[in-house]
Protein backbone atom coordinates (compact mmCIF):
# COMPACT_ATOMS: atom_id res chain seq x y z
CA UNK A 1 0.00 0.00 0.00
CA UNK A 2 1.17 3.50 -0.77
CA UNK A 3 -0.22 6.70 0.70
CA UNK A 4 0.29 10.42 0.34
CA UNK A 5 0.03 12.18 3.68
CA UNK A 6 0.11 15.64 5.16
CA UNK A 7 2.42 16.02 8.15
CA UNK A 8 2.32 18.59 10.91
CA UNK A 9 4.53 21.24 12.42
CA UNK A 10 6.26 20.28 15.66
CA UNK A 11 3.61 21.80 17.93
CA UNK A 12 0.72 19.98 16.25
CA UNK A 13 2.69 16.74 16.08
CA UNK A 14 3.24 17.04 19.84
CA UNK A 15 -0.48 17.59 20.51
CA UNK A 16 -1.40 14.38 18.68
CA UNK A 17 1.42 12.42 20.32
CA UNK A 18 0.10 13.65 23.70
CA UNK A 19 -3.24 11.97 22.85
CA UNK A 20 -1.37 8.78 22.01
CA UNK A 21 0.52 8.99 25.31
CA UNK A 22 -2.63 9.58 27.41
CA UNK A 23 -4.30 6.51 25.93
CA UNK A 24 -1.17 4.41 26.43
CA UNK A 25 -0.82 5.60 30.05
CA UNK A 26 -4.42 4.47 30.66
CA UNK A 27 -3.61 1.02 29.28
CA UNK A 28 -5.61 1.59 26.08
CA UNK A 29 -4.53 0.73 22.54
CA UNK A 30 -2.66 3.69 21.09
CA UNK A 31 -0.36 4.52 18.20
CA UNK A 32 2.22 5.35 20.88
CA UNK A 33 2.96 1.61 20.89
CA UNK A 34 4.06 1.77 17.24
CA UNK A 35 7.62 3.01 17.65
CA UNK A 36 8.83 2.89 14.04
CA UNK A 37 10.55 6.09 12.90
CA UNK A 38 8.02 6.29 10.05
CA UNK A 39 5.09 6.45 12.48
CA UNK A 40 4.08 10.06 12.88
CA UNK A 41 0.76 11.88 13.09
CA UNK A 42 -0.62 12.64 9.62
CA UNK A 43 -3.69 13.16 7.45
CA UNK A 44 -3.91 10.68 4.56
CA UNK A 45 -4.79 12.46 1.30
CA UNK A 46 -4.73 9.39 -0.96
CA UNK A 47 -3.98 5.69 -0.60
CA UNK A 48 -3.86 2.64 -2.80
CA UNK A 49 -1.67 -0.32 -3.71
CA UNK A 50 -1.11 1.09 -7.20
CA UNK A 51 -1.00 4.77 -6.28
CA UNK A 52 0.94 6.85 -8.82
CA UNK A 53 1.37 10.57 -8.28
CA UNK A 54 2.34 13.22 -10.79
CA UNK A 55 5.84 14.64 -10.39
CA UNK A 56 4.41 17.95 -9.22
CA UNK A 57 1.95 18.21 -6.36
CA UNK A 58 -0.11 21.03 -4.89
CA UNK A 59 2.46 21.63 -2.19
CA UNK A 60 2.75 25.37 -2.82
CA UNK A 61 -0.56 25.51 -0.88
CA UNK A 62 1.30 24.57 2.30
CA UNK A 63 1.26 25.37 5.12
CA UNK A 64 -2.43 24.83 5.84
CA UNK A 65 -4.10 25.46 9.17
CA UNK A 66 -6.39 22.65 10.34
CA UNK A 67 -9.01 22.34 13.03
CA UNK A 68 -9.64 19.05 14.80
CA UNK A 69 -13.27 18.79 15.79
CA UNK A 70 -14.48 15.87 17.80
CA UNK A 71 -13.72 12.25 17.18
CA UNK A 72 -14.61 9.75 14.52
CA UNK A 73 -14.81 5.97 14.74
CA UNK A 74 -14.29 3.48 11.90
CA UNK A 75 -14.88 -0.29 12.07
CA UNK A 76 -11.70 -2.39 12.29
CA UNK A 77 -13.09 -5.91 12.65
CA UNK A 78 -15.65 -7.48 14.92
CA UNK A 79 -15.87 -5.53 18.16
CA UNK A 80 -12.83 -3.36 17.34
CA UNK A 81 -12.56 0.18 16.01
CA UNK A 82 -10.20 2.87 14.77
CA UNK A 83 -10.44 6.03 16.87
CA UNK A 84 -9.39 9.24 15.14
CA UNK A 85 -9.59 12.99 15.44
CA UNK A 86 -11.95 14.45 12.87
CA UNK A 87 -10.50 17.23 10.70
CA UNK A 88 -12.83 20.02 9.55
CA UNK A 89 -13.18 20.38 5.80
CA UNK A 90 -11.90 23.85 4.97
CA UNK A 91 -11.55 25.39 1.53
CA UNK A 92 -7.72 25.29 1.55
CA UNK A 93 -7.70 21.62 2.60
CA UNK A 94 -10.34 20.64 0.04
CA UNK A 95 -8.53 22.58 -2.71
CA UNK A 96 -5.22 20.88 -1.95
CA UNK A 97 -6.91 17.45 -1.90
CA UNK A 98 -8.72 18.09 -5.19
CA UNK A 99 -5.57 19.38 -6.92
CA UNK A 100 -3.57 16.37 -5.74
CA UNK A 101 -6.14 13.95 -7.14
CA UNK A 102 -6.13 15.67 -10.55
CA UNK A 103 -2.60 14.34 -11.10
CA UNK A 104 -3.09 10.97 -9.41
CA UNK A 105 -4.07 7.45 -10.39
CA UNK A 106 -4.67 4.29 -8.39
CA UNK A 107 -6.27 5.93 -5.34
CA UNK A 108 -8.79 3.91 -3.35
CA UNK A 109 -12.32 5.31 -3.78
CA UNK A 110 -12.65 6.32 -0.12
CA UNK A 111 -9.67 8.67 -0.48
CA UNK A 112 -11.02 10.44 -3.59
CA UNK A 113 -12.77 13.82 -3.61
CA UNK A 114 -16.39 13.49 -2.57
CA UNK A 115 -15.76 10.39 -0.43
CA UNK A 116 -12.72 11.38 1.65
CA UNK A 117 -12.98 11.74 5.43
CA UNK A 118 -9.92 13.62 6.69
CA UNK A 119 -8.78 12.42 10.09
CA UNK A 120 -5.76 11.76 12.29
CA UNK A 121 -5.65 8.26 13.76
CA UNK A 122 -5.23 7.99 17.52
CA UNK A 123 -5.87 4.27 18.11
CA UNK A 124 -6.35 1.16 15.98
CA UNK A 125 -8.26 -1.97 17.01
CA UNK A 126 -9.64 -0.43 20.20
CA UNK A 127 -12.37 -2.62 21.74
CA UNK A 128 -15.88 -1.20 21.79
CA UNK A 129 -16.07 -1.24 25.60
CA UNK A 130 -12.99 1.07 25.81
CA UNK A 131 -14.20 3.76 23.38
CA UNK A 132 -15.89 5.90 26.04
CA UNK A 133 -12.81 5.87 28.26
CA UNK A 134 -10.60 6.79 25.31
CA UNK A 135 -12.87 9.66 24.27
CA UNK A 136 -12.79 11.07 27.80
CA UNK A 137 -8.99 11.33 27.56
CA UNK A 138 -8.94 13.44 24.39
CA UNK A 139 -9.01 17.23 24.24
CA UNK A 140 -11.26 17.19 21.21
CA UNK A 141 -11.15 20.75 19.92
CA UNK A 142 -7.66 21.70 18.80
CA UNK A 143 -6.05 23.67 16.02
CA UNK A 144 -2.92 22.78 14.15
CA UNK A 145 -0.86 23.29 11.03
CA UNK A 146 0.14 20.98 8.18
CA UNK A 147 3.55 22.01 6.91
CA UNK A 148 4.65 19.19 4.62
CA UNK A 149 3.74 16.06 2.73
CA UNK A 150 5.21 12.62 2.31
CA UNK A 151 4.77 9.38 0.39
CA UNK A 152 4.61 6.25 2.54
CA UNK A 153 5.31 2.91 0.84
CA UNK A 154 4.46 -0.02 3.10
CA UNK A 155 6.10 -2.59 0.82
CA UNK A 156 9.52 -0.96 1.18
CA UNK A 157 8.83 0.65 4.59
CA UNK A 158 10.08 3.98 3.24
CA UNK A 159 8.97 7.57 3.61
CA UNK A 160 9.74 10.04 0.84
CA UNK A 161 9.27 13.77 1.52
CA UNK A 162 7.16 15.56 -1.10
CA UNK A 163 7.18 19.20 -2.12
CA UNK A 164 9.50 22.07 -1.37
CA UNK A 165 8.38 22.68 2.22
CA UNK A 166 9.55 19.33 3.59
Amino acid sequence: MRSIELVFDDATDSLVRADWARLAAAGLPSLAAHTSASNSPHITLAAGPDLIAADEGPWEGLPIDVIFSGAIVFPAGTGRYVLARSVLLTSPLLDLHRLLHQGLSGALPQTCPGAWTPHVTISRRIPAHQLGTALDLLALRLEGRCTGARLWDSSTKTVTPLGPSV
